[in-house]
């Protein structure tokens, strides 16, 4: 090459890489996805093809996707199996049925999301379990270790696809704006109870951040006092990776639900714990059980919480 000649290549100085930082050479003007020319003062307005931050976004955005897909799909068949079958059965068995049902479309569920449970105590079969209450993921999550029947708020019927599915398994709901509808409820836990089913309540009456355990409503136990049945309590907790578990696992105040269960779906893996109590028949009126179940759910999640920082601390 003459003297004062330009040379027609780049020093790879001069080039924006993409890569991992190794030299690379490229002649003027030569195109590339991933090479951008770099001139001092310029702004990057690259559009970041290889940036780990898109490429995650991207990743996540995917997962999202193809979870929603598969849920959806198969919740679409578990409900077409569910009006095409439940009709034939006995109708004493019929509870028992759809709560096997809803166990097989959690564990299902559980899967395609990574939501992994893990348990701590004897599970009660039959009787009423009472849970804190801090997501709708309590009810798959619940549901994926035994079948179960919940007593829920009626605003969930009206939810998409997942109110067509709590309303397939049998969910008992509760107005609670209207005082006289309690008595019949108690009625309805009653008769579940009695045909041998397991009745999930969530006596908070609503879900929280997890902070605390909120006071429990003591009217839906009635059923408690006058059946005098064994009672048995969880205590539900969560953990994630890669997020915050009262902002994005928690599902409270006004958050929407279907951006809330899309934003689920993109985390790679969602953890739950419950940590069961023996069940017991309790003694008292109503208010005196309620105040008894919610210390034993305090109890519980304050030992798990002792035992997650003393685990997590350096050594």
């Amino acid at each position: 090459m003459a003297p004062g000649a330009q040379s027609p290549y780049l020093h790879f100085e001069e080039v924006r890489f993409l890569s991992k930082g190794k030299p690379f050479w490229i002649a003027p003007g030569a195109q590339s996805p991933q090479l951008e020319f770099y001139r001092p003062g310029k702004v990057d307005t690259f559009s970041s093809i290889a940036n780990p931050v898109t490429t995650i976004a991207v990743g996540k955005t995917l997962l999202a996707a193809s979870r929603a897909i598969a849920v959806g799909f198969f919740a679409s068949c578990a409900l077409v199996e569910s009006w095409i079958v439940m009709p034939f059965v006995p109708r004493n068995r019929r509870l028992l049925a759809r709560a096997a049902w809803l166990t097989r479309w959690s564990r299902f569920a559980s899967m395609m999301m990574d939501l992994r449970t893990t348990t701590e105590g004897s599970i009660p079969t039959s009787g009423l379990l009472v849970s804190n209450h801090l997501s709708y993921l309590d009810i798959i999550v619940l549901s994926s270790i035994q079948p179960c029947v919940f007593v829920a708020k009626r605003d969930i019927a009206s939810w998409p696809l997942f109110g067509a599915l709590t309303t397939a398994a049998g969910t008992i709901y509760v107005d609670r704006e209207r005082r006289l509808a309690s008595s019949q409820i108690v009625d309805l836990i009653r008769d579940a109870i009695s045909s041998g089913s397991l009745i999930v309540l969530f006596p908070e009456g609503t879900s929280s951040n997890g902070e605390t355990v909120l006071p429990f409503k003591s009217a839906l136990l009635e059923a408690v006092v006058q059946l005098r049945c064994e009672v048995a309590t969880v205590a539900i907790d969560y953990e994630l990776d890669d997020g915050s578990v009262a902002d994005e696992i928690c599902y409270w105040g006004d958050m929407t639900f279907g951006l809330h269960l899309l934003n689920v779906f993109r985390k790679r893996q969602v953890r739950a714990m419950c940590r069961f109590s023996p069940a017991k028949v309790r003694a008292g009126n109503r208010k005196e059980i309620a105040t008894e179940l919610r210390e034993e759910i305090l109890s519980m999640r304050k030992s798990h919480h002792s035992r997650f920082l003393e685990s997590s601390r350096p050594a």
